[in-house]
C-alpha cells in the first residue's frame, strides 16, 4: 500500500511516497481503509521541522482522517468491519484530564498518522462518525473541530446570548463560528480579506473586521460591543494578536490560547489580565470523551463542516501549498479514495 512519509535530508523533513506492507492488526487493533484526511497548521510546522513538540522522523504525515474498518485483531469489542470511524488526534487521552503521556500518543507527529492507504491503530483511538457526513467533511473533525469543542464548550460553557470572538477563517475559527451559532452566542470575526468576511456572514457571522482595514481591531470589538467586550476568544494568531486578544475580552471572560501562526512567545501583560479578571485556557485538541460529546452535536444539528477544496491523493503536496498559501476558508482536504 501507498503513504505518504517525512524524512529526514539534513536538518528539513521531505515528504515523499513510499510503498509499506499492508498493517495487520495485532490484539485489541483495528485496520483503517483511510478514504480521507485533512491538513492543520501543525503540520506545516512538521514538514519545516520547527514543531516544538518536535516529530519522530521518518514519520507518515497528518492527524487527521476518516475511514471505514476492514481488519480486527484478537479481542476487539468496539468495532467490526464496515464502521465507518475517525481517528482521535490524540490516541492514549480517553476522558478526564490530559496526561503526561498525552502528547507522545499524537498521530502524525510522536506516532505515524493518516496520510496513507491503510492505518493500524488501537480500537480505543477511534470514535464513529456521524451518519449525515462524507469521509471528506468526518476527516476534518479531530484537530481543529474538537480544539473549538474544547475551548468554547467544554471549558467556555458557551450559551446563548454570549458573544465570541473568532481570529481568521482558517478551520478552528471557522468551527467556532459553526458552534457559536449552534449554541446561540454571537460571533463576531477578522480576516485580512472582506471576500472572506462576506462568507462568515452568509454562515451566519454577527459582526466582522478586516483587520487590514482597521489594525487596531481590538478597539472596534470594544465598539461593536457597547465597551462590554466579548466573553470568549478562540486566540490562534500568537505573539502577534494575543494582546489586543486579551484588551477584547469582557470581564471574567474566557482567551483560549489554540495557536501562534505570529509566533509562540509573547510578553505577558499581566496587569491585563487581572484587571480583566481572566480565564486563560491553553487548548491542545481534546479527549475521546470531548470528540464524542461534539458528534452527538454534530449529528443533533446535522451540522455540515466547511471545507474550501479537497485534493487527490497524488496531489498532498498541493494541498501543503495551499494550506501555505493562506487562501483557504475553511479546511483543506486530501481524498484517498
Amino acid at each position: 500500500m501507498k503513504a505518504y512519509q517525512l524524512v529526514l535530508e539534513g536538518e528539513t523533513p521531505r515528504l515523499t511516497v513510499i510503498d509499506l506492507p499492508e498493517p495487520k492488526p495485532a490484539a485489541g487493533q483495528v485496520v483503517v481503509r483511510v478514504r480521507a484526511t485533512s491538513l492543520n497548521f501543525r503540520d506545516l510546522m512538521i514538514l519545516k521541522g520547527g514543531y516544538a513538540r518536535g516529530a519522530n522522523y521518518p514519520v507518515v504525515p497528518l492527524s487527521d482522517g476518516a475511514g471505514e474498518v476492514v481488519a480486527v485483531g484478537e479481542g476487539v469489542g468496539r468495532w467490526k468491519t464496515g464502521d465507518r470511524v475517525a481517528a482521535t488526534f490524540f490516541q492514549e487521552w480517553r476522558s478526564g484530564p490530559a496526561a503526561p503521556e498525552t502528547a507522545g500518543s499524537a498521530l502524525g507527529g510522536a506516532r505515524d498518522g493518516m496520510l496513507a492507504e491503510q492505518v493500524v491503530l488501537d480500537e480505543e483511538g477511534l470514535v464513529a462518525i456521524p451518519e449525515h457526513l462524507s469521509f471528506e467533511e468526518a476527516a476534518t473533525l479531530p484537530c481543529a473541530a474538537l480544539t473549538a469543542w474544547q475551548a468554547l464548550v467544554w471549558r467556555g460553557k458557551m450559551h446563548a446570548g454570549q458573544t465570541v470572538l473568532l481570529l481568521g477563517t482558517g478551520g478552528v475559527s471557522i468551527f467556532g463560528l459553526q458552534f457559536a451559532k449552534m449554541h446561540g452566542a454571537r460571533a463576531m470575526i477578522t480576516s485580512g480579506s472582506d471576500e472572506k468576511l462576506a462568507r462568515a456572514r452568509e454562515m451566519g457571522a454577527d459582526f466582522g473586521i478586516n483587520y487590514r482595514e482597521t489594525p487596531d481591531w481590538e478597539k472596534e470589538v470594544l465598539r461593536l460591543t457597547g465597551g462590554a467586550g466579548v466573553h470568549q476568544v478562540i486566540e490562534v494568531g500568537g505573539a502577534g494578536t494575543f494582546e489586543k486578544s486579551l484588551k477584547s475580552l469582557a470581564l471574567n471572560g474566557h482567551l483560549h490560547v489554540v495557536g501562534g501562526v505570529s509566533g509562540f512567545t509573547a510578553d505577558a501583560p499581566l496587569g491585563l489580565m487581572i484587571g480583566k479578571l481572566a480565564e486563560i485556557h491553553g487548548i491542545f485538541v481534546g479527549s475521546r470523551e470531548m470528540f464524542e460529546a461534539m458528534n452527538r452535536a454534530i449529528s443533533l444539528h446535522r451540522m455540515k463542516p466547511q471545507i474550501d477544496r479537497v485534493y487527490s491523493f497524488d496531489e498532498a503536496p498541493e494541498a501543503y501549498a495551499h494550506l501555505q498559501s493562506g487562501a483557504h476558508f475553511g479546511k483543506v482536504v486530501v481524498s484517498v479514495g
